[in-house]
């Protein structure tokens, strides 16, 4: 497949970078000349500074033979003429853009983004997609990570093994002797920062982080079986008013009329704004870092604090300054690569990386056959995905066991008519079943064949 990525910031690197790593022609568009260079020297793309807009460039790009083109520039408005030049003189089949100004995404304004009007196949909006995947933290106390796959049906949970975690010293083959009803498939575990996909002799440690995949109305076991039985906050502060924060505040008035919720913004004029978007939340002025402020936002009686400013340190700082004056815990955003792998060991409880959120939504879009999810886990470890079992898969009809499943893939959980399936060796994948499996990143190109239909892509 042939691909343009307009941008080469960390979203676009990454985009590329997993592209590039399954053979696609990838191709990258920034104006940097130093950006430009560093992708080129990095990964094994083409890398071309200029206009990503500019028809003269997009055409040096390859554009009159590419088959899709992803536009993650920081400017909207560069994204937006860049899929209108990709379709008007390329006829481009499929462009992705990233939009972050909210007012193109009034839902007043639905049909602006039509092909007979601005022509984007799908739009991306960083802050909501963020504040979706906080939400769902939110719902799971205790995770520092949950997905929601197969419409609700089945979830994903990151949790911590911490040293009164009953199944500790367990090997998995083991698991469902001694635990009958936990009815998981634990698809990753990480220990002392490196990940891999377990094997039945394996065993959690105290310290590990563990991925697994459970039928969503089982995930209150699950996780009391991992010794997290954590309630839902009922109070909980938001540390920064900007789109994620606001965006955050009106899901959870939505859907969690009971939780107690006050937002801290710094900005006075941002923070009148967002008080008259809300309802019945309090939101203060002030610095998130100051002690009184702390103090007036009640952070020592919190449950939850949800720090997403637009500064990785002051969210890192603020979170660690209301876990020490009492707040039970603590999401926190980190856009930066490099202070994600330390957030952990300082004592933040659920690190949220915008980039890796949006990476997985345009994946999402950019995988081939009959894929419906996509969400990438960690730092180059592998991919959770969602398909559809089709008439050409060659895992239909036959048991897992003798299924001849790509290394570094794990079947995770089969939905048949509605009904949630946890897989063992003998059970046998039919038509039309959704699974969801993990997949390596080194497997990923393989699995997209399984799933494979024939003049056919999404």
């Amino acid at each position: 497949m042939k691909v343009i990525v307009c941008g080469a910031g960390q979203v676009g690197f990454n985009i590329a970078r997993y592209l590039a790593q399954e053979d696609n022609d990838v191709t990258v568009v920034d104006q940097s000349p130093e950006l430009i260079r560093k992708i080129g020297d990095q990964l094994d793309v083409k890398a071309i500074t200029g206009f990503a807009s500019h028809p003269q460039v997009l055409a040096q790009a390859g554009a009159a033979d590419t088959d899709l083109l992803i536009a993650v520039t920081q400017a909207d408005e560069v994204n937006m003429v860049a899929c209108q030049v990709a379709h008007s003189l390329f006829d481009v089949t499929t462009k992705i853009a990233r939009i972050r100004q909210q007012g193109y995404l009034n839902s007043m304004w639905a049909n602006f983004f039509s092909r007979d009007h601005m022509p984007i196949d799908v739009v991306i909006s960083p802050e909501r997609e963020v504040a979706s995947a906080i939400s769902r933290r939110l719902q799971a106390p205790g995770a520092f990570e949950m997905i929601t796959l197969v419409d609700g049906a089945v979830k994903l949970v990151g949790v911590r093994c911490e040293k009164d975690c009953p199944i500790v010293n367990t090997p998995l083959r083991q698991l469902t002797q001694l635990f009958p009803d936990l009815n998981v498939v634990i698809i990753g575990l990480v220990r002392d920062d490196e990940a891999k996909v377990p094997t039945s002799d394996d065993e959690m440690l105290p310290g590990d982080e563990v991925y697994f995949v459970a039928k969503a109305d089982h995930v209150p076991r699950a996780m009391s079986a991992f010794g997290h039985e954590e309630a839902e906050a009922r109070r909980l502060v938001i540390f920064g008013g900007g789109n994620i924060g606001q965006f955050l505040a009106q899901e959870i008035e939505d859907e969690h009329p009971n939780v107690n919720l006050k937002v801290v913004e710094y900005d006075k004029t941002r923070a009148e704004a967002v008080a008259r978007s809300l309802k019945r939340s309090v939101v203060l002025q002030g610095d998130v870092l100051d002690a009184d402020i702390m103090e007036e936002a009640n952070v020592s009686t919190a449950e939850t604090v949800v720090a997403v400013t637009n500064d990785d340190e002051t969210n890192i700082l603020s979170s660690l300054l209301a876990k020490r004056q009492g707040s039970g815990r603590a999401i926190t955003l980190v856009n930066s690569s490099t202070y994600a792998p330390l957030v952990a060991s300082l004592g933040v409880d659920v690190a949220v990386s915008p980039r890796n959120i949006t990476v997985s939504t345009i994946l999402q879009h950019v995988r081939r056959g009959r894929i419906h999810g996509v969400h990438t886990l960690r730092e180059g470890f592998g991919e959770l995905i969602e398909a559809e079992a089709m008439e050409t898969s060659s895992l239909v009809g036959v048991p897992l066991k003798e299924a001849d499943l790509p290394d570094g893939v794990i079947i995770g959980s089969v939905v048949r008519d509605g009904e949630v399936i946890t897989p063992t060796s003998s059970t046998v994948i039919e038509v039309n079943d959704r699974i969801v499996l993990f997949a390596t990143s080194d497997s990923v190109r393989q699995v997209e064949k399984m799933f494979a239909v024939r003049l056919e892509f999404f």
